[in-house]
């Protein structure tokens, strides 16, 4: 089963009338952002973070009207991902319509009723699409809860909440799903790769006309994916997990390369791609440590907390170890 996930973000554009009309730019403390925005959504597949499914508008079409285009893409052989940002009724049920299936988090205050406790400390309980269909107990969608804290964490929340379509318990333990859900960070990476690496650190998308602001956004993940399809062929070749191999290597390589690529005869060109894949390989990345890295900006003018100097540091930290499933 393909472990995929589902999330969203921005893009900063050209600071045009046009864009401004298209797009819209999202408003701030005093008067409105410096740059207008585009809003996306996109499907990760954790293991090579290939971005297969996306869909951009303007910054004020909500996430939810845009994953309901993207999670078409999802299949029977997937196993979906998400934060509570997503979780509803109607999205839920959408997303496993092809037979993914779903492993979401949702908001500690969802109205539950416990139908029936599990072995593992999980349980069966029921959604609905309205008030009226919960007071009535009608039209309810079976869904499996997994409560759980991390303990010896420093500034974690008292309770998690889980929702998967997975409902044995001896398929799917508690406990590993718990486990696995800190997997849906893969996706942030994948949009670091985007947004950093490719168009470069706190710099806009420089197209001028709204066609060409989309036409910029797809050109950027068809970019990347041919970077990361890189990164998977050479994976392939010696069994190694592509997280082990880095996203700056090919994409300073290909640069390099595609401006040579005219002096290649076709009879040189699988030489030269098999010295890519060669150099991939020789740039190995230590095993991944569990991370936690509480959210701030050092940019006043934010939602998120202030990131002063002398604050802590990003920290391993084994969360795995750390889960304890509320029973």
């Amino acid at each position: 089963m393909r472990t995929v996930s589902l999330d969203g973000s921005t893009f900063d554009v050209a600071d045009e009338t046009v864009n401004e009309a298209a797009f819209g730019r999202p408003g701030a403390s005093r008067g409105s952002s410096a740059f207008p925005q585009i809003r996306f959504v996109a499907l990760v597949e954790n293991g090579t973070h290939i971005v297969f499914a996306s869909k951009m508008a303007d910054y004020a079409t909500h996430e939810i009207t845009l994953a309901k285009t993207v999670v078409a893409a999802l299949d029977k052989d997937m196993l979906c991902l998400a934060d509570r940002a997503f979780f509803g009724f109607a999205l839920w049920t959408q997303a496993q319509e092809n037979g993914a299936d779903l492993l979401w988090r949702i908001r500690k205050n969802l109205r539950l009723s416990p139908d029936k406790r599990l072995a593992d400390g999980s349980y069966l309980s029921r959604i609905y699409a309205s008030q009226w269909d919960f007071r009535h107990k009608t039209n309810g969608v079976v869904v499996r809860i997994i409560d759980y804290a991390l303990d010896g964490v420093a500034d974690a929340e008292p309770v998690y909440r889980l929702a998967t379509t997975i409902l044995d318990p001896e398929q799917a333990p508690a406990q590993e799903l718990a486990a696995l859900y800190q997997e849906r960070w893969e996706i942030e990476t994948a949009f670091g790769e985007l947004k950093t690496h490719l168009r470069g650190a706190q710099i806009v998308l420089r197209s001028k006309t709204p066609d060409l602001v989309r036409q910029e956004f797809y050109g950027l993940l068809m970019a990347h994916f041919a970077i990361r399809s890189l990164i998977h062929e050479a994976a392939l070749k010696v069994d190694e997990d592509p997280d082990r191999l880095s996203f700056i290597t090919p994409f300073a390589s290909y640069g390099e390369r595609s401006r040579l690529r005219p002096l290649f005869p076709p009879r040189r060109r699988q030489a030269a791609h098999d010295a890519m894949l060669a150099e991939i390989l020789d740039e190995r990345l230590p095993p991944r440590r569990g991370r936690r890295n509480p959210r701030g900006v050092k940019r006043k003018m934010s939602s998120f907390p202030l990131r002063r100097r002398g604050d802590p540091s990003p920290t391993a930290v084994n969360l795995a170890m750390a889960i304890r499933i509320i029973k």
